[in-house]
């Protein structure tokens, strides 16, 4: 007993008010844009004190750096997981194709996860979180081809297409979505 953990109960909700934040970071910036941010609206968003996201973010940037992260962790870990159990074969590449188009069919968080992408352009810090999104992808490519082009195309491809499915009104389906990928891993 003497040496098991203790837990600090205002640690865990600490991290649980910053995840309900950068949630909240989320769907401002699905619905309003980056531009939508602060940290009053994001506390209130989230139904917290105003004090909230000033108290658990230094500032806008920091806020917006950690929904950022988070959006491109998840993203990398969900590819890292389909590199892990691909074996070059058709399953795996229907499993990314279906992901997609699940992804697309609900835009407002791939919206806001393409307005945060965007801030990296003009942010090198934020790079290191979406250079692990795209290398997770081109991991996924290693398992169907050794080919550089090839890889550097699906990573950008990928890429592309989950930026037109915000703009499409006619959304590219499961089989369309495979189709592409099969022919760009040339696995037609």
């Amino acid at each position: 007993m003497l040496n098991e953990p203790t837990t600090d109960g205002r640690l865990a909700k600490g991290e649980q008010r910053k995840r309900e934040l950068i949630e909240a970071t989320l769907r401002i910036v699905a619905r309003d844009g980056v531009s939508g941010v602060s940290h009053r609206t994001v506390a209130r968003e989230a139904g917290l004190p105003a004090t909230a996201a000033a108290y658990h973010f230094r500032g806008i940037e920091d806020l917006l750096t950690a929904a950022l992260t988070r959006c491109m962790d998840e993203d990398a870990e969900r590819m890292r997981a389909l590199a892990e159990e691909a074996d070059g074969g058709a399953d795996t590449l229907r499993k990314l194709a279906v992901l997609m188009a699940d992804v697309v069919a609900k835009p407002g968080h791939l919206l806001a996860e393409y307005e945060l992408y965007l801030l990296a352009v003009r942010d090198p810090e934020l790079r290191e979180s979406t250079h692990r999104w795209m290398e997770a992808l081109a991991d996924f490519a290693r398992r169907y081809t050794d080919d550089p082009v090839r890889i550097e195309m699906l990573v950008g491809l990928v890429d592309g297409l989950l930026l037109q499915g915000l703009l499409r009104d006619d959304q590219l389906t499961v089989d369309r979505f495979e189709a592409i990928l099969r022919t760009a891993l040339g696995r037609k």
